[in-house]
């Protein structure tokens, strides 16, 4: 069964048909896990027992006739910061190395009521503050179309495991860029969502007017599947709004004649690579091909955005790592003698580099000396983004930009190496994250060295449908980015 060339609604339709059952899916894509992992590297927890008694639990209501949500018996998994009664949730770090929650996160209950087969837990940057998954505490991930890239983050074993046909769909979450920048680096599709539409209850936060959960897959279909499942109206979570429409129908929809925008200056940047660029130039000609009108916008807040996001994530994140001080939960010192020591101990020896970087970033920003000059600047610039942006939705229907600079960078090395500067990679999936609107990551093709090159499609708040009808519109015209596998047979 080659299931990773199926669409999720084949696989619920053979599920039902009982041409296959849910164990037979189950077993494959674990003899997948099998193959891949020691290379790949996606997980942080396998729950192999777990998913053969969903399986066959699926597989049971099945044989009684039930009718069942979409997603019933389909394998997937979950970034490691979305709580798991009972399953340990460690955000990748030694400081939560052990810790087994008692709740579930409300989009993982979302995902239990649909009896998806839940594979396990996946790796990421520790505390998803990083880009490459290289700040976790446990292992590297590793891009499945060549394993000494990085395959992006903080999502990347959401987005690697999808890659490498371990899981048929995943959840990250998304601050700056952590589902699309993965999702492009590994030829998949990544969804951020509009802030609001996913719960976010449940889910470890680094920077709460940032965060936001969304789904990976092979395809815009199966993207827009996913997405239907887990936009459900919270009403434990204050942000929380709920799915506008069927995903899914809307990918189907007329394409009609949307106006697409794409910035000069984002085109233009010396640092971004050519073939990177050539093939969003070849994406605005094909939209245009088929009744899009394509009009270059003038973006001005772009090189802001990123010293914007860098203090407003930071200053978010110190507040928010202030309760893991090794006497609440987490890792406590053995060494520690008082108090002091423990909170040092446990705070220095738990947690990483990067981490620990961004601490104190944030500390600096919000201290009375100069949360004026930097924090209150940033919020203020933040606010003009908001704006900007505001009007350029009331001109066009969505912006086609670069997600990345370049492809996959090679690992133990900093993105400048590979074209850009340390953090440069984020400056384009930054925007839709501080203007809290969607944005989704979509494959092109391979460039000359095999690997995935991704463009985003952004719009305004609640335009998901229209991004999946125009990314649908391209992956059908263009079909799915092979597998790993097939590239490098």
């Amino acid at each position: 069964m080659d299931y990773q060339k199926m669409q999720l609604t084949e696989i619920a339709d053979g599920l039902k048909r009982k041409e296959f059952s849910s164990r037979e899916l189950t077993q494959a894509v674990l003899s997948k896990i099998r193959d891949k992992e020691p290379q790949v590297g996606a997980y942080v927890t396998l729950t192999e027992e777990l998913a053969l008694e969903q399986a066959d639990r699926v597989d049971g209501l099945f044989s009684e006739g039930r009718t069942l949500p979409p997603l019933a018996g389909i394998p997937g998994a979950l970034k490691d910061n979305i709580a798991t009664r009972g399953i340990r949730t460690t955000n990748a770090s030694r400081m939560m190395e052990n810790f087994v929650p008692p709740y579930d996160a409300f989009v993982w209950r979302l995902l239990r009521q649909q009896e998806m087969v839940l594979m396990g837990k996946l790796n990421m940057d520790e505390f998803a503050m990083g880009h490459s998954t290289e700040t976790s505490a446990f292992h590297l991930t590793r891009n499945p179309y060549d394993l000494t890239r990085v395959p992006g983050g903080s999502s990347g074993g959401s987005a690697a495991a999808v890659a490498a046909g371990e899981a048929l769909f995943t959840l990250g979450t998304d601050t700056g860029g952590s589902i699309r920048q993965p999702a492009s680096l590994c030829g998949v599709v990544g969804m951020r969502p509009t802030y609001g539409l996913v719960s976010r209850r449940g889910v470890t936060s680094f920077s709460s007017s940032l965060d936001q959960v969304g789904p990976l897959t092979r395809s815009v279909r199966d993207n827009a599947l996913v997405l239907d499942a887990i936009s459900v109206r919270d009403r434990k979570d204050v942000h929380s709004v709920g799915g506008q429409e069927s995903y899914l129908a809307a990918a189907g929809q007329d394409f009609g004649r949307p106006v697409i925008g794409w910035p000069e200056s984002y085109f233009q940047s010396g640092d971004l690579n050519p073939q990177v660029r050539e093939y969003l130039e070849k994406a605005l000609h094909f939209y245009e091909s088929i009744g899009a009108r394509i009009v270059p916008v003038d973006l001005k807040t772009l090189d802001a955005s990123l010293s914007v996001y860098y203090i407003i994530s930071s200053a978010e994140g110190f507040s928010a790592m202030n309760r893991y001080d090794g006497v609440h939960y987490g890792y406590r010192d053995p060494e520690a003698e008082n108090l002091e020591e423990v909170y040092t101990g446990s705070r220095s020896k738990g947690l990483g580099r990067e981490v620990k970087q961004r601490i104190l970033l944030g500390s600096f920003a919000l201290s009375e000396e100069h949360y004026r000059d930097y924090y209150l600047k940033a919020a203020r610039v933040r606010t003009l983004i908001i704006e900007e942006y505001k009007e350029v939705f009331g001109t066009i229907d969505a912006l086609l930009t670069p997600v990345t600079a370049t492809p996959a960078w090679p690992l133990g090395t900093l993105p400048q190496e590979a074209g850009g500067g340390k953090y440069s990679n984020d400056r384009f999936t930054l925007p839709p994250s501080l203007t809290g609107l969607p944005a989704l990551a979509l494959p092109l093709g391979l460039s000359s060295d095999g690997l995935p090159v991704g463009m985003q499609l952004s719009g305004d708040r609640f335009s998901e449908g229209l991004l999946y009808r125009l990314a649908a519109a391209y992956e059908d015209a263009h079909g799915l980015l092979p597998a790993p596998q097939e590239v490098n047979a």
